[in-house]
């Protein structure tokens, strides 16, 4: 006979038996809001001191930047921009100026309006693991992205609500051509879910697809489209104070269609940034501004956001190290410069495990929490990120999504009134007594507290007669249940033809060009 369990939601499953819908738990929640100030790591004073060392790296050391458009726009606006060369140098006052054009919050829609997501304020924002080459879970091991694979992800993100948006691929799909694969992978994110997506900054081309594809699955024309953000994408400089060709693409291509932009420098200290925190900020900070000055010069009150991914290398390697206490200590940094330059903050769920194990737990934990402390509203890699950014695992995915939700839980208020002072319960029980069968109680069973869908709280008896499960046992089962939950959203026909038609048109014209 099946066994019986019980889910997150207090309602009985039988093992093998389908969810009926009206059953299932809603995929849709409230978004996360941080009720509490975040926490500063450096004095008023120091924070101070690492903005003025940005600029004065910038206006006498400069950055090298790959686009005479850009170099243009700078030229004009009074930058210092080498004549034979791509170096250029910005003047403190023109970086200054561009500071408060970005809003500080704003709307992030998506084809089903009921995701809409704000950034900013006190708002957390949810993003799947992604860029990744290498897709895992306990079963296939480790293997290279694939399509199948990569539609196997957005399933399982699709059906876990913790996860808001995409934030890129949550794996690199390798069997499709460079040329056409962001047709495909777009279509697929834009088709199989109806959550907000991210386009990557590879160049115009992909830039301008990304745009028009968020558009035609949305339904809105193109004015609708440049008031209504639709679609997000990442800048990362070439660090140390370098930007190329196809990110200045992003960063203009986006702005000119009020799309937002992610500056986020890749400064890891030691490796390509100096080996101090307050060096490697204070570069990460630089190239911020740069991108900034860039983008609203060229598209004055277009969103913006601050990007910080400083953390440190193992100086034996060389390889990445993140949920180290120096990853949470430029995270609140980071935190406390987006909150002086008044735009909305992107921080990470990272860590460098190989396997989904403590390491992996405790790193990601920490990674959290530094973001959380920092303030961040956008969480990139927030579930499935493995093995320092190299894969993306099913498994993790569940696992994260469970932190998440244990974060959105902790960030709830504490109430304090005369129900949840539980006078009356006390005076019900009496000393000596219990309350697991006390009204308060049972009226409250199923919401009372958070009950995570991995921990297993079974004392030690039971568990051991259970067959002993692991959290790894859990996990698998868990990623395998929630696929099979998995439903493809609704879409109106007239927009599915108009996406198909897009993608077969562009792959026609052959795609995009794969050398920069």
């Amino acid at each position: 006979m099946p066994s019986e369990r019980r889910g997150r939601s207090g309602r009985r499953r039988r093992g093998g038996d389908a969810v009926p819908a009206e059953a299932r738990e809603p995929t849709i929640r409230p978004q996360p809001r941080r009720l509490f100030d975040p926490v500063p790591a450096v004095s008023e004073d120091e924070l101070e001191a690492i903005h003025r060392t940005a600029l004065t790296v910038l206006q006498e050391i400069g950055i090298d930047l790959l686009h005479d458009e850009a170099k243009a726009i700078l030229k004009d606006a009074g930058a210092d921009v080498a004549p034979d060369g791509n170096r250029v140098r910005f003047p403190s006052d023109l970086v200054e100026a561009q500071i408060g054009k970005p809003p500080e919050t704003f709307k992030f829609f998506c084809r089903n309006p009921e995701r809409t997501l704000t950034f900013g304020g006190d708002r957390l924002v949810f993003g799947a693991v992604s860029s990744t080459p290498n897709a895992a879970d306990f079963e296939g091991g480790r293997r290279v992205g694939n399509f199948e694979d990569y539609k196997q992800f957005l399933r399982l993100g699709q059906v876990l609500p913790a996860i808001h948006m995409w934030g890129g691929y949550p794996v690199e799909p390798t069997d499709i051509h460079p040329s056409v694969r962001h047709l495909d992978a777009l279509h697929a994110a834009l088709t199989m879910t109806d959550k907000p997506i991210h386009a990557y900054s590879l160049g115009r081309e992909r830039v301008l697809d990304g745009i028009e594809l968020s558009r035609l699955a949305r339904g809105v024309d193109h004015e609708t489209l440049e008031r209504e953000p639709s679609v997000i994408t990442v800048i990362n400089s070439s660090s140390p104070l370098r930007l190329d060709m196809p990110m200045v693409e992003g960063i203009l291509r986006m702005g000119d269609r009020g799309q937002p932009v992610v500056m986020t420098p890749f400064t890891l200290a030691g490796a390509m940034a100096p080996v101090t925190l307050a060096g490697a900020v204070a570069q990460q900070n630089a190239e911020f501004l740069a991108g900034l000055a860039i983008h609203q010069l060229n598209s004055p009150g277009a969103p913006f956001l601050y990007g910080g991914f400083t953390s440190n290398v193992d100086m034996r390697s060389g390889a990445p190290a993140f949920g180290t206490p120096e990853y949470m200590k430029s995270a609140l940094v980071g935190g406390q410069f987006a909150r002086r330059y008044r735009v909305p903050y992107r921080s990470s769920n990272v860590n460098a495990a190989n396997a989904v194990d403590a390491q992996a737990a405790y790193e990601s934990v920490f990674s959290l929490w530094g973001a959380v402390m920092g303030g961040a509203h956008l969480f990139k890699h927030a579930a499935g990120w493995m093995e320092g950014g190299l894969q993306a695992s099913f498994e993790k995915m569940v696992l994260d999504a469970d932190l998440l939700d244990m974060v959105a839980s902790f960030l709830e208020p504490f109430r304090v009134d005369e129900a949840e002072l539980a006078l009356d319960a006390m005076r019900e029980v009496g000393p000596g007594g219990h309350y697991f069968g006390a009204e308060h109680t049972q009226s409250r069973y199923k919401t009372a507290f958070f009950a995570p869908m991995v921990s297993d709280w079974r004392n030690y008896e039971a568990w051991s007669g259970a067959g002993s499960p692991t959290a790894a046992d859990h996990l698998h089962r868990l990623y395998k249940e929630k696929l099979a939950l998995y439903e493809a959203p609704p879409m109106d026909p007239a927009v599915r033809e108009e996406l198909d038609a897009f993608v077969a048109r562009r792959k026609d014209e052959g795609g995009v060009p794969t050398d920069f």
